[in-house]
Formats: C-alpha cells, sequence, structure tokens
C-alpha cells in the first residue's frame, strides 16, 4: 500500500489539543499547524490555565507563538495567574513575542496579577529595549500598581543603579514618568535612589 493510499487515523479533540501544547512548549510550527488541522482549539486551556500561546511564550518558543498568532490566537487571554502572551512578554523582555502582540491588539491598559502594567516589571528588570516598545506602544508611565509602586519606583528600588537601570530612568522620565509620587512609604523616587547609593539616577531624578 503506497504512503498515499494509508488510511489515516482519526485523532480526538483532546490529542489534538495535547499536542498542541506539546507543539507550543517544543517551538515546532509544524506540529502547531498540524494539531490545528485536527481540530484543535487554539484557545484550548492546559496546565494553570495556560493557552497554546502562554504556553509557548513562557517557553520563549517565538516561531510556535508566531505560529499561533498568525492562526488568531488571542494575544489577551491570561492564564491563572493572570499572564497573558503580551503581559509575560512585557514583564520577562521577550521582545520578539512582545512585537508580535503589539502588533495583533495587545490591550496595552491590561493588568497582571499585581495590579501593574507590563511596563512596571520590564522597568523592575532593567530592560531598557522592552521599555522603549512599551513606552512606544502607550503603556501608561504613571500606573501604579497594588504594591503601591510605579515603574519609576521599581527602577529604583528594585535596580541597582547600574547603566542600564539609568537608561531606563531616562527613558520613563523622557516619556513623562512624575518622580513626585510617593510610594506607600511616603518615598519618592529620587528620594530612594538616594538613599540607596545610585548617584547617577538620582541625578537624573534631581534635574530641573
Amino acid at each position: 500500500m503506497s504512503a498515499e493510499s494509508s488510511p489515516t487515523r482519526d485523532v480526538s479533540t483532546k490529542e489534538a489539543e495535547e499536542a498542541l501544547f506539546d507543539a507550543s512548549a517544543a517551538n515546532d510550527v509544524d506540529g502547531v499547524r498540524e494539531a490545528l488541522a485536527q481540530g484543535a482549539s487554539i484557545e484550548a486551556r492546559g496546565g494553570g490555565g495556560r493557552t497554546p500561546l502562554v504556553t509557548a511564550t513562557k517557553a520563549n518558543a517565538v516561531a510556535a507563538a508566531s505560529a499561533l498568532i498568525e492562526a488568531g490566537a488571542d494575544v489577551n487571554a491570561k492564564d491563572d495567574m493572570q499572564d497573558s502572551a503580551f503581559l509575560y512578554a512585557g514583564a520577562e523582555g521577550l521582545d520578539e513575542i512582545l512585537a508580535l502582540t503589539l502588533a495583533h491588539g495587545a490591550d496595552v491598559q491590561s493588568l497582571n496579577r499585581f495590579g501593574g502594567t507590563a511596563l512596571i516589571p520590564a522597568s523592575e528588570h532593567g530592560y531598557g529595549e522592552t521599555v522603549r516598545t512599551l513606552i512606544r506602544a502607550g503603556v501608561p508611565v504613571n500606573h501604579v500598581n497594588d504594591p503601591g509602586w510605579t515603574a519609576l519606583q521599581e527602577a529604583v528600588v528594585y535596580g541597582d543603579g547600574s547603566s542600564r537601570y539609568v537608561d531606563v530612568v531616562g527613558q520613563l522620565l523622557d516619556a513623562g514618568a512624575d518622580p513626585s509620587i510617593h510610594d506607600d512609604r511616603g518615598r519618592t523616587a529620587l528620594q530612594n535612589a538616594q538613599q540607596r547609593g545610585q548617584r547617577e539616577v538620582a541625578a537624573l531624578l534631581a534635574a530641573p
């Protein structure tokens, strides 16, 4: 019997969706497309409430994420930890996937489990290019998250004053970040920078 005439086995939706999650995590584009063709829901939910796209994003599986997004995956769908592909890519500096989500309807106002925007953890981690992308996309720079921090405050409090944090603080200030906003202890970003000995950051914050 030739390969062309070999009978194909019917695949259940459950099997197709299991294959889709496996392919998404493994960055297997052909596997993603095959599973979708076999009837897997592109918005299926797996462990932790993750969609295939969130699964691919958390594995930094760029090719698989791209295939899913091009096939119509919701870039704003959140898992049980309130991570969407957009929010997670922004928080972790996954710039290729972040760009894909922004090109396909990412909600720049969306909030993570801490009540913060994607810009806040990006600033906390000192991801300069990610911060630049998020600012350009219109993510609010003065949003205050549930613990009481802005992106500017987190760049200072969780940063180390190194050049990458100087870059991030400069970007935030240029984008209109308000250095007078106090944290939940009543301190400004400048006061926090001075307390931590972050001289270059403090100089930026003190500039008129």
